[in-house]
């Protein structure tokens, strides 16, 4: 089991539920950061006592110095920051931080050889084929802590060399599973983040809603499994109990269920290889009185078709919707635009004519940036 660890973005959903279960398995917290928000960050290092806390903005960098000038710690801000703390001696990095600003921390981990369970989608929807090669090159494990992806490690552990036909890739539909396009015109940002059955950060949860999440995750299991486009299957499942599933060659299915906690996903990459007893509540067939399974609808939520075209044509158009995505649900945070026009810019983006450069982490970066700015343009 994981004694020492790291966890970038640790004031999020994911990051302080990390914490949590480092707490409970008696797990050494050494380094903690967050983007900006520096009162919760401050209480979780007084909580934990860390070595190191990271801020990444760095206009709270000395109010945060000068708060914690009483514990224990050393206070450092930007990417300085971020490289100080991977470089710390421990078995494991958490990456929960939101957005393509995990990219730069995945690559600092594995440049030092650091084991990474990752929750940050960004980094492999955008720099998927250049983190999985740095992780083989420096023999370092890629631990996911999604629940989806997570439930697919899982199911393929032990497998031997049994070929593995298609993934099966669940999703609960969202708070409009079901709904027309017509629905979807005036819904409002607090509709958006009224997910049924997770307790996520608003980012994600508006990726849920409009099904976008669903997409990256197919990427992002592309890139961690090794498996084209084609053999990945999404499926709806409402009632979020089964996490996804794999279909071998013979036809078997081996599915993982559990209760929707994303502190079963962190936890198994803290003691994995091994499991130790629950953190969360048992699962019970009894007590779940329907479980059903949909196709996706594939002509209400066009993210989907828009993250599958970005899969096939690869290179930095994957980077192209991720960017174009993230200005996007931030202006619909920010009411100035209405849910469905978060695809209609996705869409926009994705016509842009000179996105042809080779995938480096400075041809990502570039391109996000010009896609964001490109989408600042038209909004």
């Amino acid at each position: 089991m994981v004694k020492k660890v790291i966890i970038l973005g640790s004031t999020g959903s994911i990051g302080v539920q990390a914490l949590d279960v480092c707490s409970k398995l008696g797990i050494k917290v050494l380094a903690i950061s967050a983007n900006e928000n520096f009162e919760l960050l401050k209480e979780q290092a007084r909580l934990f006592k860390p070595k190191l806390v990271c801020i990444a903005n760095e206009k709270y960098y000395k109010t945060l110095k000068e708060d914690l000038c009483d514990v224990n710690c050393k206070v450092v801000a930007k990417e300085e920051g971020f490289l100080k703390a991977v470089s710390l001696d421990c078995d494991l990095v958490i990456n929960s931080i939101v957005g393509v600003a995990g990219l730069l921390p995945t690559i600092f981990a594995l440049n030092n050889k650091k084991n990474v369970a990752i929750a940050n989608k960004e980094s492999l929807v955008t720099g998927g084929e250049i983190i999985t090669k740095l992780a083989e090159k420096n023999d370092c494990k890629i631990l996911p802590i999604d629940s989806e992806h997570s439930a697919i490690f899982q199911c393929m552990q032990n497998n031997g060399e049994n070929k593995i036909k298609k993934i099966i890739l669940t999703a609960s539909g969202g708070p409009f599973f079901g709904k027309t396009r017509e629905f979807l015109k005036d819904v409002s940002v607090k509709d958006a983040l009224n997910h049924p059955n997770w307790k996520m950060g608003k980012k994600i949860t508006i990726d849920s809603a409009t099904m976008m999440n669903k997409g990256f995750e197919l990427i992002e299991a592309m890139h961690l499994f090794k498996k084209k486009e084609q053999e990945i299957e999404i499926v709806i499942n409402p009632q979020s109990v089964l996490h996804s599933a794999v279909e071998y060659e013979d036809g078997a299915i081996i599915g993982q269920f559990s209760s929707s906690d994303m502190r079963l996903a962190i936890q198994y990459a803290l003691t994995y290889p091994k499991r130790c007893a629950s953190l969360v509540e048992p699962f019970s067939f009894s007590k779940i009185k329907n479980i059903s399974f949909f196709e996706p609808d594939y002509e209400v939520f066009l993210t989907l078709n828009l993250c599958k075209e970005a899969a096939k044509k690869g290179g930095l158009w994957p980077t192209v919707l991720n960017a174009a995505n993230e200005k996007a649900v931030e202006y619909f945070l920010n009411g100035k635009i209405k849910f469905l026009d978060i695809e209609k810019i996705i869409k926009k983006a994705m016509r842009i004519k000179d996105i042809d450069e080779k995938v480096t982490i400075d041809s990502i970066l570039k391109t996000d940036s010009y896609v964001k700015e490109f989408v600042k343009g038209i909004v």
